[in-house]
């Protein structure tokens, strides 16, 4: 018999997610055959995501005319040709919203990324969104950025559900969670149903790898090569340690009788990165109950042949992951660096994605107004960079 090995992820607790989104997926009926058959239960998107998807000329080729034919600026356009593919996948994905009582079937849509060092606009952009897709099933990205933390705090607060984005450290993701249990409490005095506000903290895993390795191979030594692909479990087994005891206090159980959902930790940047690593790993180590792991389709469809799914890979594994930290720190490895690195770059690479975007669309938009080709067309080199520099979630 065939091991329906998605489901049995599925039964461990971790909720299955695609980081993809597209009109061709959506019009082709593929992303509702992932929710079917692959038990995917939620979509989360991103800057290079649609840059990539805006490729896709002929989907796109009559809303971008209608758009020039109206005159609509590059950056509001970009803004109606997103929400309307996040609109449809929300409708795409409501079962799962209605039979999980909220919990997924969930579609994520991010904040200008150029946003992320301020706080006021992206509040405003989160209420902006929240508005335009008018869905209950909506979740905004907001980077977890000095300046997002308090947006996040804010929207919630609103009754805004919030997927918080690029976290890559311990300290960082601690900030998250108070910024969202201080929402919740905001949000109740604000006299909003907390069972309709819900969140995730997307905390980014490979390229914890990515750039912990690099710095191992430059130190040479035999230890530090042994520590290779470790520490991105690590972090993320530990993550989850912190998760697990703020989400047993009395202050998150007093939110919990008020009908408030968990803010589930989130596995992002799930693809391995090095071809030597097995590419499910950031799969088959992060398997614990009240997780979302969310994955580009190659991982999902690597998952289902071959995935290994074992109960519980995280809480056993706390006194080793601390072990991994404490050898990195051994060979010269400056884990808070790492940390600020990563999330500098991710903003940037976000940044760099969004404004391939917007210049896709300036040129789709051009070509449109002018009647020549294909509006599209004209995105599809733009796309392929923006892809390139902002890599795969």
């Amino acid at each position: 018999m065939t091991t329906d090995r998605l489901s049995e992820l599925t039964a461990a607790g971790v909720a299955v997610w695609l980081d993809d989104l597209s009109r061709v997926r959506l019009s082709t009926g593929g992303l509702d055959q992932l929710r079917r058959e692959k038990h995917v239960a939620g979509v989360t998107t991103n800057p290079t995501i649609f840059a990539k998807a805006l490729s896709d000329a002929d989907e796109y080729d009559w809303q971008l005319r209608d758009l020039a034919t109206r005159g609509i600026g590059v950056e509001e356009a970009v803004r109606m040709l997103t929400t309307y593919d996040v609109r449809w996948a929300c409708d795409v994905m409501r079962s799962s919203y209605d039979a999980s009582a909220g919990v997924d079937g969930r579609v994520s849509i991010e904040v200008d990324p150029r946003l992320a060092h301020e706080t006021t606009k992206t509040v405003a952009e989160a209420r902006a969104l929240w508005w335009l897709v008018d869905r209950p099933n909506l979740f905004i990205k907001i980077p977890a950025t000095e300046a997002g933390l308090p947006a996040i705090t804010a929207a919630l607060a609103e009754g805004i559900s919030v997927n918080v984005t690029l976290i890559f450290g311990l300290d960082r993701y601690s900030q998250v969670m108070e910024a969202f249990l201080a929402g919740l409490e905001q949000a109740k005095a604000n006299g909003h149903d907390l069972s309709k506000i819900g969140s995730v903290a997307s905390f980014f895993v490979s390229r914890v790898d990515s750039e912990v390795d690099k710095r191992l191979e430059k130190v040479g030594s035999e230890e530090a090569r042994a520590l290779r692909g470790k520490a991105a479990v690590a972090n993320a087994q530990l993550a989850y340690q912190r998760y697990g005891e703020v989400f047993a206090s009395d202050r998150w159980q007093a939110l919990a009788d008020a009908g408030a959902h968990p803010q589930r930790p989130l596995w992002a940047s799930t693809s391995t990165k090095n071809p030597d690593y097995r590419d499910v790993i950031y799969v088959e180590e992060l398997i614990a109950p009240g997780t979302v792991n969310t994955m580009p389709e190659p991982v999902i469809h690597a998952y289902a042949d071959h995935g290994e799914t074992r109960a519980d890979t995280i809480t056993g594994a706390y006194d080793a992951a601390r072990q991994v930290f404490a050898d990195l720190e051994s060979v010269g490895i400056d884990m808070a660096d790492v940390i600020a690195v990563l999330e500098r770059e991710g903003v940037e690479k976000f940044e760099a994605s969004w404004l391939e975007l917007l210049d896709g669309v300036r040129r789709s938009l051009e070509a449109a107004a002018r009647g020549t080709g294909h509006p599209g067309d004209a995105a599809r080199p733009n796309a392929e960079a923006a892809q390139q520099a902002g890599g795969n979630a």
